[in-house]
């Protein structure tokens, strides 16, 4: 989807106030801000597919009806709630309010896909995984979102021509954290924007691009920092600026909305989701959301991935290199970015500066490594993740999802050996199991 659109209908984040729309929640979580990993928010885009083709398939808003009776931006299921966006073949799935922990969220996510399945079934329809559906021609089979909040994704169609991969077709996992007042934003803020280069050698699950495989493991990051190009500074870099505090924060802002000006003279996008950053300070509901993490094969991978991004931010966060972390150039960090979404857990990472704000020796190494070290340090040991450790030791031995697939089908597969490998993993999905390189 459109990464930049809002967040409709239930709350997912750490939210203490009104959101956009003006709901409210009962939850006594919700009555104070949440401070630094008291709560997690989740959400899981999957793209929504022809189950004999695998060609997609604009039915969200069917499905929603299905569930709701009527056509909506949401439909509400307790403890879940599953959402439109901007493409209408991509449905997402979100806790509907901040969880106090990861634990036990992948079956709950696992489940919603079931059900959801079981709706779709009657269409000849099911779910697709991945970040990116691997033959979808957007200029030919992109439908947009035509309800409820159409003004603002015709805002973006209009501005930007949303009839290309970086706004059609990308399916993305969100984490959200919380944070109370300047000093835990500006701590989480510095530790997201140093992770998040980082993060596609865990997360890469786009190989393929119209059928093509073009040497990029994270295809959808690649395609999601030009989808703005029209106006730059929407996206930035998409490692984000060195910004400790809400007053910085607003002026960045506003110099986005300054640019956006004379395209929406209305002001429809003058909002703070308007901002494509990897990860963004939402002040409407005090979270900051990481944005770069491709959906992955089925919720227990997204979980775990979740679990290992969270634990080292909380460690990152609680050591005394805050200043190494705020330090951080970010051309330098978008670099290193840049190599991750090309190489995914192969990615040599040579940034001593990183590496060593990180906690890492500041010797030269892969991103596999990094990770090993990161995961051994700050996940082995907690209690909390067990759960997590056997997914994220097949993510170390095996590589990113990306990878495995290319293993399993190679770069210039036929249709057929794609399709297959698809299939494949919209079972993994149905299935909560992890996909392997070997089958």
């Amino acid at each position: 989807m459109a990464e930049q659109a809002p967040r409709s209908g239930a709350r997912s984040e750490a939210e203490p106030s009104e959101d956009r729309k003006g709901s409210t929640s009962g939850s006594a979580l919700l009555q104070q801000p949440l401070g630094l990993f008291q709560a997690y928010g989740i959400e899981i885009e999957y793209a929504i597919v022809d189950a004999a083709t695998l060609d997609v398939r604009p039915l969200a808003d069917a499905l929603i009806e299905a569930e709701c009776g009527e056509v909506a931006g949401d439909a509400v299921r307790g403890a879940m709630t599953w959402s439109n966006e901007l493409a209408r073949h991509v449905i997402e799935l979100k806790t509907s309010e901040p969880e106090p922990t990861l634990r036990g969220l992948a079956s709950r996510f696992a489940a919603e896909v079931r059900h959801i399945e079981s709706l779709l079934a009657p269409h000849g329809a099911r779910l697709m995984p991945s970040g990116m559906h691997p033959w979808m021609d957007p200029a030919r089979e992109f439908a947009l979102w035509p309800h409820g909040d159409r003004a603002i994704y015709e805002a973006f169609d209009r501005i930007f021509d949303c009839r290309g991969h970086g706004w059609a077709n990308l399916q993305s996992m969100h984490l959200n954290l919380p944070f109370d007042g300047d000093a835990e934003f500006g701590a989480l803020h510095a530790a997201s924007r140093a992770l998040l280069p980082l993060l596609p050698a865990l997360s890469a699950s786009s190989p393929f691009q119209e059928g093509r495989h073009e040497g990029l493991l994270d295809a959808r990051l690649e395609v999601y920092r030009w989808n703005a190009a029209r106006v730059p500074s929407v996206t930035g870099a998409v490692v984000p600026e060195p910004v400790f505090t809400r007053a910085g924060y607003q002026a960045l802002l506003e110099g986005i909305y300054a640019d956006l000006a004379p395209l929406d003279p209305e002001g429809t996008l003058r909002e703070e989701w308007v901002n494509a950053r990897g990860c963004i300070a939402r002040f409407d509901r005090s979270a900051i959301e990481i944005r770069v993490l491709d959906a992955q094969e089925c919720p227990s991978a997204d979980l775990a991935i979740a679990a290992a991004v969270s634990a080292v931010l909380r460690a990152l966060c609680a050591e005394p290199r805050h200043a190494a972390l705020r330090a951080l150039d970010t051309r330098r960090l978008a670099g290193v970015l840049h190599e991750t979404i090309r190489r995914g857990e192969a990615a040599r990472i040579e940034a001593p500066e990183l590496l060593g704000a990180l906690g890492l020796p500041s010797a030269a190494c892969t991103a596999r490594e990094a990770w090993a070290r990161l995961i051994e340090r700050h996940v082995a040991g907690d209690a909390l993740h067990a759960e997590h450790l056997p997914n994220l030791g097949l993510l170390l031995e095996e590589g990113c999802l990306a990878r495995r697939i290319l293993d399993r089908v190679g770069s210039s597969p036929s249709r057929h050996a794609l399709r297959d490998a698809y299939a494949e993993l919209c079972d993994c999905l149905r299935d909560n199991r992890m996909f392997r390189a070997k089958g």
